[in-house]
C-alpha cells in the first residue's frame, strides 16, 4: 500500500486522518476536479459524506471505503449500524468493554485509520453511506438496529439505502455473527443470524432480565444490543455497568425551567424514526412539538400516522415547512408557524403548564438553518436556562 498512490476524494475529517496515516495520499475536492483523472485505476478512497452521483465519481474505478484499506490488518471488529441509536450501542459497548481491549470510532469519535491496531477489538459505528463504499472490509460480529427511511436523496432511494445496510451480509463467513431485524431473516448470508422484532426479543434470546436495566426506550434497546455482544463474546452479563453508563446530551435530555414545567431537548432526533422512538415515552402529558428542517427526502406520513393518538400542537420550523403545513391540516393537527425559533420556543412558553411538555425532536437534519443538531439543541436549552417566573 505504501508504494501506491492512494487518491481521498474529500478533505474532511476522513480524508485527513488517511493522508496523516500514509504518505502516498493525494485529496481532491471539487475545487481540484480539472486535474483529477475519473479513470485513474489508483486506489480511490470515498469520504462518506460524498454521494454516489457525485461528478468525480463518473468512471471512477477502484473505489474504496477508509474500511477498505484495513481490511487484512482489521482486528476483531464489531460494526454498528441502524438509522437510529447506533452511536449509543457503539459507546454502551465500548463501555462494556473497555476493559477487554477495546477501542471505539469509525462515524464518530477517532476516524478509523486513527485506531490503535494493536488492540483487541475494533468497535465502528458504521454510516450507509460508508456501507455502500465499502467492497472488501467486513466485520466479524455486525449490529443492526431498526431500519426506517433516512438519508434518502444521498442513496437514491429506501431500497439503496437498505441494500447499504445489510451489505455486510454479503461478505461474513460461517462463524460470525449478525444481529438483525426480524423483517431480515431471510436475506442470504453464510453469517450465523440472530434476529429479533424488540427488545424483550433480545432478552429471551441472551437471557437477560429486562426489567434489571435502567434505561427505557429507546435507549433500552440500545443497551440489550451492547450487553448481547458481551455475552456472545466473553459470556457476561453485566447489569451493573451497563447501568452506569450516562446518555449523551441532546437525546431526551430532560430540563426543568424556574416554574418546574418540563421541557426535552431530542435535537439528535433528526429522522421520523428518531422522533416517533422518543414520543412514546410521553404519550400522556399534551404535547407541544417542534417539527421541521432538512428531511432528506423521507415520506413524513408514518410520522403522522403515528401521531394521530396523541394530544398534541405542533410547532412548524425549517426548510420543509410548506410539507408539514400540508400534512398539519390532512390531519386536522393544531399547528403554528412562526418563521423564527426563537419566536416559536416563546409560542410553547407561552402555552405549557406543569401537566404538559415542550419537546424538540424535528424529525428532520438541522443544516438547513443551523450548524449543527447540537447549536440546535443549544439554543433550546439556554432559552429555557434563560425563562424566568413572572
Amino acid at each position: 500500500m505504501e508504494n501506491n498512490i492512494i487518491r481521498v476524494l474529500g478533505k474532511g475529517i476522513t480524508a485527513q486522518a488517511i493522508k496523516k496515516k500514509f504518505s502516498n495520499v493525494i485529496l481532491y475536492d471539487e475545487s481540484d476536479f480539472s486535474s483529477y483523472d475519473k479513470k485513474s485505476s489508483d486506489i480511490t478512497v470515498v469520504s462518506p459524506g460524498i454521494p454516489p452521483y457525485n461528478e468525480m465519481l463518473k468512471e471512477c474505478k477502484n473505489i474504496q471505503s477508509d474500511y477498505d484499506l484495513f481490511s487484512s490488518v482489521m482486528p476483531y471488529s464489531i460494526w454498528i449500524s441502524g438509522t437510529n441509536g447506533k452511536t449509543t450501542t457503539t459507546q454502551m459497548l465500548q463501555h462494556l468493554l473497555e476493559d477487554k481491549g477495546s477501542v471505539y470510532g469509525g462515524n464518530i469519535g477517532v476516524p478509523l485509520c486513527s485506531l490503535d491496531e494493536k488492540k483487541n477489538i475494533w468497535i465502528l459505528e458504521t454510516s450507509s453511506f460508508t456501507l455502500h463504499y465499502t467492497n472488501k472490509a467486513k466485520p466479524n460480529l455486525y449490529v443492526l438496529l431498526p431500519i426506517s427511511e433516512d438519508h434518502i436523496s444521498w442513496h437514491g432511494s429506501y431500497d439503496e439505502y437498505i441494500k447499504a445496510k445489510l451489505k455486510p451480509l454479503d461478505s461474513m463467513l460461517e462463524g460470525e455473527i449478525a444481529i438483525i431485524p426480524q423483517a431480515y431473516k431471510d436475506y442470504p448470508s453464510k453469517a450465523c443470524k440472530i434476529t429479533y422484532k424488540n427488545a424483550q426479543d433480545l432478552c429471551d434470546e441472551f437471557g437477560i432480565t429486562k426489567n434489571e436495566v435502567d434505561f427505557k426506550e429507546p435507549f433500552l434497546m440500545d443497551a440489550i444490543l451492547a450487553m448481547a455482544c458481551k455475552i456472545i463474546l466473553f459470556d457476561e452479563k453485566d447489569y451493573k455497568k451497563i447501568n452506569s453508563f450516562t446518555i449523551d446530551e441532546h437525546k431526551l435530555e430532560e430540563l426543568r425551567d424556574e416554574k418546574n414545567r418540563l421541557w426535552v431537548n431530542d435535537t439528535k432526533g433528526t429522522n421520523i424514526d428518531a422522533t416517533i422512538s422518543g414520543l412514546g415515552s410521553y404519550k400522556d402529558k399534551k404535547i407541544y412539538l417542534i417539527l421541521g428542517g432538512d428531511d432528506k427526502g423521507a415520506d413524513l406520513r408514518p410520522l403522522f400516522e403515528f401521531l394521530k393518538d396523541f394530544d398534541l400542537e405542533i410547532f412548524i420550523m425549517g426548510s420543509n415547512y410548506k410539507r408539514l403545513i400540508k400534512l398539519c391540516q390532512e390531519y386536522s393537527f393544531t399547528y403554528f408557524y412562526e418563521g423564527n425559533y426563537i419566536k416559536t420556543l416563546e409560542k410553547i412558553d407561552s402555552k405549557l403548564d406543569l401537566k404538559s411538555v415542550g419537546i424538540l425532536s424535528p424529525a428532520a437534519s438541522s443544516l438547513d438553518e443551523f450548524t449543527s443538531y447540537a447549536q440546535r439543541g443549544n439554543i433550546f436549552k439556554e432559552f429555557v436556562k434563560n425563562l424566568r417566573l413572572n
